[in-house]
């Protein structure tokens, strides 16, 4: 019988976590034939989050719960929960309830028509149209500098099946912008549209900056156009500002007398180049952090403690810091 993993991050979502439960185990149930395990990682929440979870996983051993010393953040805790799936095929299902469990039907529907890879894609949201139309403007933007094509309105929900996870498995990226990496590996995806509700219970946990997170590490993991850019734009201004300066030459001397250079040319010229510098500085940073974070080769998450797992089970992060240790002692 096949096994479908279904991998559920939260943070503080004590209202939403045991309706997600029941939804998803009523789904499962519902088709049959299947085994299956729901993963909650849990990112330290400060609320009832984790003693609900427990209360859950003490009655029904198809719960496992994995909880992080701190707040990882919501790249590296969710990837992480995928990497310690065992089933044939791993489900990512947010707890907020926005991603819609009764999909999980129309995926495995699909995975079993031989589809490895089966997203859920946003056509519309029920949320804040403002918000929306700049995450479509963020996608048409990052798919325009990308070096692959990105599945546009996707936030990682879908069904990604056991090879997926095992490629996944061998990439070993501390810091991994998950959606880039299910296009980079190449497999064919089936696309399912659904409107996004709106949240019901509790408020987002996403703010500026993790939205801002998450995007420059799409632009940085996938593109060297804003690099390539600034080289480029440099040149440009420079030529430009060789002919303005051999221009004010000319003028001066046939107007000599009568041309007067003045202050604001000097003033405008100068706050212009300077915003265009420190834009790309900031740009570069970008990269060099990305960098930075890919050398650290720091852990996806720290666990705390897991609940229902294998006592055989080994966490992908020891798996990978044994792996490192042996590349060390071979060099």
């Amino acid at each position: 019988m096949s096994k479908i993993s279904i991998v559920t991050p939260c943070y503080n979502e004590e209202e939403n976590v045991a309706e997600l439960y029941r939804q998803v185990k009523e789904i499962i149930e519902n088709l049959g034939a299947y085994d299956y395990e729901h993963i909650f990682i849990d990112n330290a929440s400060k609320d009832n989050t984790v003693p609900i979870l427990k209360g859950i996983a003490a009655k029904d051993k198809n719960i496992k719960i994995i909880v992080n010393s701190r707040n990882f953040g919501h790249i590296r805790s969710p990837y992480h929960a995928l990497l310690q799936a065992d089933g044939d095929a791993v489900i990512l299902l947010v707890a907020d309830l926005q991603d819609p469990p009764e999909m999980i039907k129309d995926f495995i529907k699909k995975w079993e028509e031989g589809y490895k890879v089966v997203l859920g894609v946003k056509t519309q949201s029920q949320e804040s149209p403002a918000m929306f139309a700049i995450r479509k403007m963020y996608y048409n933007f990052i798919n325009r500098v990308s070096d692959i094509e990105l599945t546009k309105n996707n936030t990682g929900f879908g069904l990604y099946d056991k090879q997926i996870i095992e490629i996944l498995k061998e990439i070993n990226d501390p810091y991994p912008y998950f959606r880039g990496l299910i296009s980079d590996i190449g497999f064919e995806s089936y696309k399912i549209e659904y409107v996004q509700p709106v949240r019901k219970r509790g408020i987002t946990k996403n703010n500026f900056y993790t939205l801002y997170d998450i995007a420059m590490l799409g632009i940085t993991n996938h593109s060297k156009i804003p690099l390539r850019l600034a080289a480029m734009l440099g040149f440009l201004m420079s030529a430009v500002s060789l002919l303005v300066a051999l221009g004010y030459l000319v003028a001066k001397v046939i107007f000599w007398n009568s041309f007067l250079l003045g202050t604001a040319p000097l003033i405008i010229g100068l706050f212009l180049f300077s915003s265009v510098q420190l834009f790309f500085i900031g740009i570069i940073g970008e990269y060099i952090g990305s960098i930075h974070t890919q050398i650290l080769k720091r852990p996806l998450v720290v666990e705390k403690e897991r609940i229902n797992f294998s006592a055989t089970t080994e966490s992908s992060s020891a798996l990978v810091n044994k792996r490192d240790q042996v590349y060390s002692n071979q060099i």
